[in-house]
């Protein structure tokens, strides 16, 4: 027995080296990238750091949200992640910002590791991150999403022991970009969901009122968030790609931070994302009244999907968002017995088909022209293949396969009874 438990450590531990060894070539690729040592083709990813985040970052020491700056579009507690960067004043606000991306990421493979690891668990969810986050390329760092994802990682990693720690993360991320709320999509009915919901719920009100009370402009991020348009790379905004070789009369233009359509019929096709999103909510909720088993992966494999459900049906469509479903696909994939193995898969193939959207061949996507309209096609039908495929195998999963269990031993019963008679 001693024989074989070492053997399993020693098994374990070189599953873990393997990762951990790709991970630091990966980053180190990473770093050099955005430290501007290799540059990419196209647009510099990093500005937003060292332009609009470093901006915000004058404002917001002062006490106050930027309320007259529309590019404020967050939550809050998003304050926090633009703040951050004062632990380090000695490397400078651009270099701190990269360094704590880094030192998320790798508490994000850390908590990884150590779930794939145990008892039932695979390494194939610390593959998908380490994977993921390198397809992504440099735009994973020169972002707040990755602290964001970070954060929803570890309140599920940590949800299935801890009902209220999980709710706490949940609120707080909720505060920091709002879709972590959606990893409480999926708690076990009963106490695990009246415990982490409530917590959630009294977190976020006491967050919130500490901020509106604190810091003035707590909540201009409503109003801006509202006024955003179709964003060039969101799924609604192929039918404006196709349309400008057909003579659409529209442009693009930089409106509320993202690069979006403005002309006829934007509005309508922007109101039909948002009654998609509208139906995506409709879905999840038809789900959650109907399963009937949730499995130790369910919470995962339902967070994964319903962030998957309201990121393929917004209207904007950011490089950066990726970084979510990579993060949340890692946390399914923790369980050798999860579902969202093929969703995951295709959504590393959109990481990579998104560097190439942007920043390496952005100048294609703004011009509309094959090449540009060819990519936003593949990606954006990945990620609809991805969400459907998700969708359905955590229907099958949960609703379908439980209820067909339910019913064999009946079945079962009557055939007997008539045999009998």
């Amino acid at each position: 027995m001693a024989g074989v438990a070492s053997g399993s450590d020693s098994a374990s531990g070189g599953g873990r080296r393997l990762p951990l060894a790709v991970w630091i070539l990966t980053r180190t690729a990473l770093m050099l990238c955005v430290l501007k040592v290799v540059a990419l083709p196209g647009p510099d990813v990093t500005t937003d750091v060292s332009g609009i985040y470093q901006g915000w970052y004058e404002v917001l020491r002062t006490g106050i949200f930027p309320m007259d700056d529309v590019t404020w579009q967050y939550p809050p507690a998003a304050a926090l992640a633009i703040l951050s960067p004062a632990v380090l004043p000695f490397l400078g606000y651009a270099t701190a910002f990269f360094v704590l991306a880094l030192l998320c990421d790798a508490l994000v493979l850390s908590l990884l590791l150590y779930a794939g690891g145990r008892p039932g668990k695979s390494q194939r969810g610390s593959w998908v991150w380490v994977a993921g986050v390198a397809l992504l390329g440099p735009t994973a760092y020169a972002r707040y999403d990755l602290m964001v994802t970070a954060v929803a990682v570890v309140a599920l990693l940590a949800g299935a022991r801890h009902p209220r720690g999980l709710g706490a993360l949940a609120a707080f991320g909720a505060l920091l970009k709002v879709w972590p709320l959606l990893v409480l999509a999926g708690t076990p009915r009963g106490r695990a969901t009246s415990r982490s919901w409530a917590t959630a719920a009294g977190t976020a009100a006491a967050l919130m009122l500490l901020f509106v009370s604190a810091m003035p402009g707590a909540l201009a991020f409503l109003t801006f968030q509202r006024e955003r348009g179709t964003e060039i790379e969101s799924l609604g905004a192929l039918a404006f790609h196709v349309a400008r070789h057909h003579g659409w009369d529209g442009q693009v233009q930089l409106n509320y931070g993202s690069v979006e359509f403005i002309g006829p019929h934007v509005p309508l096709v922007s109101a039909l994302a948002l009654a998609l999103t509208a139906v995506a909510f409709a879905w999840l909720l038809l789900w959650r009244l109907r399963a009937k088993k949730f499995a130790p992966s369910t919470p995962c494999d339902a967070a994964f999907t319903a962030v998957l459900l309201f990121t393929t049906t917004s209207r904007v469509i950011s490089p950066q968002y990726l970084i979510w479903l990579v993060g949340l696909a890692a946390a399914a994939l923790v369980f050798r017995r999860g579902r969202m193995g093929l969703p995951a898969w295709l959504v590393l193939a959109a990481a990579g088909v998104t560097l190439l959207e942007f920043p390496v061949w952005f100048a294609h996507v703004v011009a509309s022209d094959p090449l540009g309209v060819a990519l936003l096609a593949v990606r954006n039908g990945l990620l609809v293949a991805a969400t459907l495929t998700a969708c359905l195998r955590l229907w099958r999963q949960t609703v379908t396969e439980p209820r067909r269990r339910k019913l064999l031993p009946a079945q079962s019963t009557r055939d007997n009874a008539l045999m009998a008679s």
